[in-house]
């Protein structure tokens, strides 16, 4: 029997590829991980409709903790259906892994990710470093633990991915406090929370970042917002923090690109998606970088 793991691209129910499609179709089993990331608006049915197969929704809790129960099952060729591409979470990898240790083969079938999308902005995929999350800060807990990577790098010239936190059924910690079982609403962070957020850990640690080179600090560099990338209402958005701390992009999915070095066909693309106004100044030296 085999693990299929199965990426769904960033558009709609139409972006799975052929080989994914024949392959879902003949599954025992079909799988859809419902917690790293969502299909634009589509909805459960859609998919279902277009497989010709139902479709058994797992959130986080079934992928790490009831995976030998529901999906690594030695009697059934199952499917399990990743918004983007399979390998681009590591909980994913984990499940590679499971699965390889109790015997079961995994195919990978691969598509479209924001790891690629993001190039649409016009910034060189070879110029990304290290990709970083951003959490919801919460009242009393704002981590700032992906800043360094951030500065990292910055310092090399190279530009950062952010991918922004979703939180889909958290549980309602009152609730459970009066015996019941109840979700919060889901949670998607636009580019102007990441951008409020950035702009607060570097408030956070100004006391560190005082003897740092303005140059290396990305308080200072152009940002690039993302949203609903793959789909009919894509839309990107460059400016400073402050500047996308004040843009509404509307719908989810959202990220954010922290730019390192910008070199000069990055900039005549860039330069297409400034906001209007924007108080961003291209450096005059981009062919000596």
């Amino acid at each position: 029997m085999v693990l299929y793991m199965v990426g769904l691209g960033l558009g709609d129910e139409n972006d799975i590829t052929v080989k994914g499609l024949k392959i879902v179709q003949q599954c025992d089993l079909v799988v859809l991980e419902a917690y790293t990331s969502v299909l634009g608006i589509v909805d459960k049915e859609k998919l279902e409709a277009l497989y010709g197969k139902p479709i058994v929704v797992a959130d986080r809790d079934t992928v790490e903790t009831q995976a030998d129960e529901i999906i690594l099952q030695n009697d059934k060729n199952v499917a399990f259906l990743v918004v983007g591409d399979p390998l681009c979470a590591t909980t994913h990898t984990d499940l590679w892994l499971r699965a390889r240790q109790k015997g079961i083969q995994v195919e990978i079938v691969h598509n479209a990710s924001i790891m690629g999308a993001a190039a649409s902005s016009g910034l060189s995929l070879y110029n990304f470093g290290q990709t970083v999350s951003i959490p919801f800060f919460e009242d009393n807990w704002k981590p700032t633990s992906f800043v360094p990577k951030i500065e990292y790098n910055l310092q090399g010239g190279m530009h950062t991915l952010c991918l922004l936190d979703i939180k889909v059924k958290e549980p309602d910690f009152k609730a459970m406090m009066k015996g019941k079982t109840e979700y919060l609403p889901p949670r998607f962070m636009s580019v102007a929370t990441a951008a409020q957020q950035l702009i607060t850990s570097q408030q956070l640690l100004l006391p560190d970042n005082n003897n740092n080179n303005n140059k290396t600090h990305y308080g200072t560099a152009l940002c690039v917002g993302l949203a609903r990338m793959g789909q009919p209402t894509q839309q990107i958005i460059a400016g400073t923090l402050e500047e996308l701390a004040q843009i509404d992009m509307g719908t989810p999915l959202h990220s954010l690109i922290i730019c390192g070095d910008v070199h000069d066909l990055e900039v005549e693309v860039l330069k297409e998606f400034l906001v209007e106004g924007s108080k961003y100044q291209f450096p005059t030296n981009n062919s000596e970088q």
